[in-house]
């Protein structure tokens, strides 16, 4: 099978805390558990994959992985909403562990909100619709 636009992408990271990172991901912005495992013995990771059902990606995080979790103000996770983000969806993740912070990049600032996971890594919920073009 070729690698093409339609190849599924996963993205994984490391977690310090993989019940903290799950309360913002599924509970915060709505994502579905896809997959978890428990760590089964020595060298083994506990993970959990979270993603929509009907997604052409999902987001891994991994703990007890040899890497720690070390986020750049740059590492995000960029979900294009194509219209106003909602009040409500903000408070949701920052009750379930986000922080809302400014973007050092003043075109995040201007079109989206950018939400911190319990991680540091950053979710941007841009209120433009993607266009490749």
């Amino acid at each position: 099978m070729p690698v093409n636009g339609s190849s599924h992408i996963r993205i994984a990271r490391p977690s310090r805390d993989l019940a903290a990172a799950e309360r913002f991901w599924v509970e915060g912005l709505g994502l579905s558990v896809v997959y978890r495992k428990d760590a089964g013995g020595p060298g083994e990771h506990a993970l959990l994959m979270v993603g929509w059902p009907d997604g052409a990606w999902h987001l891994e995080l991994v703990h007890g992985a040899p890497v720690d979790a070390r986020p750049t103000e740059e590492d995000l996770l960029v979900v294009y909403v194509d219209g106003e983000v909602p009040d409500d969806l903000v408070a949701r993740l920052e009750a379930h562990g986000g922080k809302r912070v400014l973007s050092p990049n003043p075109y995040w600032n201007e079109w989206g909100v950018t939400v911190e996971d319990p991680d540091g890594y950053r979710l941007v919920l841009c209120t433009r619709a993607w266009s490749n073009s």
